[in-house]
C-alpha cells in the first residue's frame, strides 16, 4: 500500500511515530529506562561543568548516542523476538551482536568522557 502523504503532514506523522518508539523503548526495555536517566544526569553534569562549547557537544553526544544504540538494539531484539521464541544460533547472534554495539557505545561515551575530564582537570 502507497502512502501518498507529503510535506508538513507526513513530517508530523514521522515525529508522532518516532515519540511511540520512545514510549514504546520507556515503557517495554529496563536498559532504556536506566540508560534515559543516567543520560540525563550525564547531560546536566556536561552543561554544569566549565568545559568549551566542543567538549560539552562531545560529551552530550556520546550520551545521546548509547540512547540511539539502545534503541536500534531494542529494535532487533523486538524483530528478533517476532520471528520465534525457539533457540536458534542466528537469533542468539543477532541479539549478542546487538548488546555488543550498546557495550562498545558505552565504553566509548566513557572514554570521551576520561578524555575530556583529564584535558580540562589537569
Amino acid at each position: 500500500m502507497a502512502n501518498n502523504v507529503t510535506g508538513l503532514v507526513r513530517i508530523v506523522k514521522a515525529a508522532g511515530y518516532s515519540w511511540q518508539g520512545l514510549r514504546a523503548a520507556w515503557q517495554h526495555e529496563a536498559a532504556f529506562r536506566q540508560e534515559a536517566v543516567a543520560a540525563l544526569v550525564a547531560i546536566l553534569v556536561a552543561c554544569w561543568l566549565d568545559v568549551d562549547t566542543i567538549s560539552r557537544i562531545l560529551m552530550i553526544g556520546s550520551v545521546v548516542l548509547v540512547i540511539i544504540v539502545e534503541i536500534l538494539n531494542s529494535a532487533i531484539e523486538a524483530v528478533v523476538d517476532r520471528i520465534g521464541q525457539e533457540q536458534h544460533p542466528l537469533a542468539g547472534r543477532a541479539k549478542d551482536m546487538g548488546s555488543a554495539a550498546v557495550l562498545l557505545t558505552i565504553l566509548l561515551a566513557v572514554f570521551v568522557w576520561i578524555a575530556l575530564l583529564w584535558t580540562h582537570l589537569r
